[in-house]
């Protein structure tokens, strides 16, 4: 089969490699569509995604979708009664809980911030967790999402972003009737909107310094948009900020938008090392600035927004086979192209 891997800071190849056995605890899904994320270009442009190092090659991919292709004789048991089956639509839950008998979420734990989380096509640790960019990938039985009626593949595969999007929306609590300002409208920072907009906000406002990144947030529901570049300034006193850009420069300017005693939720991955940021208001302002790292489980509270016509479409702007993987990598990292989310198929 067909795989997307990376070897290095700028070494990314669509390579043959062998196809997984179905193991008796397994279930191996077909895969249809994956979604570039901004760590899998990471990997590529960086050799390095945050805090993880790539060391070794590595399959990228963890927003992906597909259909049940075989299932092994225990994970069938696990699965008796939820009606999955070959030919079964999925999304893939990409975490595995290292060192826990019982990976299944439970309500109200932190699960992502579990002490060692292995994650699709993360180099995170040793050794590293390959990824779903290929042509089939083997899963536990707890990992599939069944896809409601009404999903495509194609916007399924993007439960998984949709997730973390409305994790950060979460971390900020209630913000029925708040207004929220999303700074940076990259794929988290629209999807950020739609979350923001089912969480029952009252105003929602998108800031970008990409005219296309901002048409694609006023179409996932923003009610205002600012561009810096044409001379648009920040709105002051909003209550809640979502910061999905990830530049430090950006920071002093959302801090000073939220109101006093507001909520700044950091969802954009800011740089491993030392930062010059701007961050005094956070003191004088009495801001709380929170931290959003991945989900828990609310890929599944993606799927069923999405099944309830929350619109995912206008994200997916490009699209390009496996074989042409490498060029969809280059024009998911150039925004120049207009380029939101450029999707992956994978079969």
């Amino acid at each position: 089969m067909k795989a997307v891997v990376v070897h290095g800071q700028g070494d990314l190849r669509v390579e043959d490699i062998a196809d997984p056995a179905c193991g008796p605890d397994q279930v191996l899904v077909e895969l249809a569509w994956g979604g570039i994320c901004g760590s899998d270009i990471a990997y590529w442009k960086h050799g390095a995604s945050g805090t993880a190092i790539l060391r070794d090659p590595l399959i990228l991919g963890h927003e992906v979708s597909g259909r049940v292709a075989d299932l092994g004789e225990r994970a069938a048991g696990a699965l008796a009664g939820r009606g999955i089956r070959v030919g079964t639509a999925v999304t893939l839950h990409p975490a595995t809980y290292v060192g826990r008998e019982d990976p299944v979420a439970t309500e109200g734990e932190r699960l992502n911030l579990w002490p060692e989380v292995r994650y699709f096509g993360s180099a995170a640790f040793q050794p590293h967790e390959q990824g779903a960019f290929s042509r089939y990938r083997t899963v536990r039985a707890d990992q599939l999402r069944v896809i409601p009626a009404g999903v495509s593949l194609k916007q399924a595969a993007l439960a998984e972003p949709f997730g973390v999007a409305l994790h950060a929306v979460k971390r900020a609590g209630d913000i029925t009737g708040q207004t929220v300002l999303v700074n940076g409208c990259g794929p988290i920072g629209a999807l950020a909107v739609a979350a923001a907009r089912a969480a029952g906000a009252g105003t929602v406002i998108a800031a970008d310094l990409s005219a296309a990144a901002l048409d694609i947030a006023s179409r996932m529901g923003a009610d205002g948009i600012v561009d810096p570049r044409s001379g648009d300034e920040l709105p002051s006193h909003v209550d809640v900020a979502i910061e999905a850009s990830g530049a430090p420069r950006a920071l002093g300017g959302v801090i000073s938008a939220v109101r006093r005693g507001g909520a700044l939720v950091q969802v954009g991955n800011l740089p491993g090392g030392e930062i010059p940021a701007a961050l005094g208001n956070i003191v004088t302002r009495e801001i709380d600035y929170r931290g959003s790292y991945r989900f828990v489980d609310e890929i599944s509270d993606a799927l069923a927004l999405m099944a309830g016509g929350v619109d995912v479409g206008p994200l997916m702007t490009h699209e390009v086979a496996i074989e042409d993987a490498v060029s969809g990598f280059e024009l998911a990292a150039d925004r120049r192209t207009g380029s939101s989310k450029v999707m992956i198929r994978l079969g």
